[in-house]
Formats: C-alpha cells, sequence, structure tokens
C-alpha cells in the first residue's frame, strides 16, 4: 500500500496534496468506518488531542470500554464468529465492484 504522500507525488508530483490523495484511496477515519475496518471513531477533544491528552484519554477510554462491555456479553463462540465475518468482509467491497463491472 502507498501512503497518500507517495500516492500525491506520483499523481500531481505534489506531496502537499495528500489530503485529497488520502479521500481518493478511501483511507478517511468516515471512509474505514463504512467499509467495516473500524468499529467506531473516537473524537478528539476540541483543540486536538495533543493540546488535552487528559481528556483523549478519556474519550479513548470510554470508547474502549463501551466496547469491551459488548464483547464481552458475548459467549467465545459469539466472539470468533463476530472477528471471523468482519475479516472475512474486509476488501469484500473491491470484489464486489470487480464482479458487477466484469
Amino acid at each position: 500500500m502507498i501512503p497518500p504522500e507517495g500516492c500525491a507525488a506520483i499523481l500531481w508530483r505534489d506531496a502537499g496534496r495528500k489530503v485529497e490523495a488520502a479521500e481518493a484511496l478511501k483511507l478517511t477515519a468516515p471512509d474505514m468506518l463504512r467499509l467495516g475496518i473500524v468499529d467506531t471513531i473516537v473524537p478528539e477533544p476540541v483543540g486536538a488531542a495533543h493540546n488535552d491528552p487528559a481528556s483523549a484519554a478519556g474519550l479513548l477510554d470510554r470508547a474502549i470500554s463501551g466496547h469491551l462491555a459488548v464483547v464481552k456479553a458475548m459467549s467465545s463462540e459469539e466472539r470468533l464468529n463476530a472477528r471471523y465475518a468482519k475479516f472475512r468482509s474486509m476488501g469484500r467491497l473491491g470484489i464486489d465492484y470487480v464482479e458487477a463491472a466484469s
């Protein structure tokens, strides 16, 4: 996989267009959520995480705790099946697209 900077340098000869390249490559957080690669997007505190690490840690703690509670309520078999299904579905969009175009 190519990083957005490399993609931008190849396509537009301008690594500064990395944000545009990331959007074209579907590497943004909303894209990852829609594609099922990530489970949630954890918001940053106002002013960004590096300006308020304690608040950022709290937001992350709440997100992880919520997901762990859901997983903990599942049986071992349910967890394994859910994990298997999630990883098997990754990349499916590209396969479906190629099959639809054929």
